[in-house]
């Protein structure tokens, strides 16, 4: 099960929304959708999760690029959201080199012979690619009072954890 939700700063605090990302098929999508949250071009905080398995925080301030932190990469790859947030930048990859990650990946884990990876095999090998735990930018926060050492330290409820130390939480329970 996922949650998604939009946190928008505004003169008078946060405000929150639900999104459906339904319709977002990439990370300049949810940029877009971000943007509309916030016409002032205010900070606006993308924030999903998939129950205890990992979360990600997307900054959007203004027309910026949007820095992205992801709690667990292979976890999220696994995941058509997480796919979104999870681009060849963030993970240090030439844009394009999907093929040629995927089959190093299968080339050099040691299992062509053995059948114990079949089933990673099977779905292109992507998690063999993608690196176990955080990527992205561990300093998003920190400007909001979520420091680097809090966000990687955060588990399960992860985003609870951010709205209250944003000081959002009763906004964000409002829309979950």
């Amino acid at each position: 099960m996922y949650f998604a939700a939009l946190l928008a700063r505004t003169e008078d605090g946060w405000e929150a929304s639900d999104t459906e990302l339904d319709d977002v098929e990439t990370l300049s999508d949810l940029a877009d959708l971000a943007r509309e949250a916030s016409p002032d071009e205010d900070t606006v905080l993308v924030l999903i999760e998939q129950e205890d398995a990992w979360f990600g925080v997307v900054r959007i301030d203004g027309e910026e690029d949007p820095r992205i932190y992801v709690s667990d990469a292979a976890a999220a790859a696994r995941s058509s959201y997480g796919e979104i947030l999870l681009t060849d930048e963030l993970l240090g990859r030439e844009p394009g080199d999907d093929d040629a990650t995927d089959l190093d990946a299968l080339d050099l884990d040691g299992t062509e012979d053995g059948e114990d990876e079949d089933d990673d095999a099977e779905d292109g090998g992507s998690a063999e690619a993608v690196p176990h735990g955080p990527v992205g930018d561990a300093e998003i926060l920190d400007d909001l009072g979520v420091t680097e050492k809090e966000l990687k330290s955060l588990s399960a409820d992860a985003l609870t954890e951010i709205a209250e130390s944003l000081g959002a939480s009763e906004v964000l329970e409002t829309v979950r």
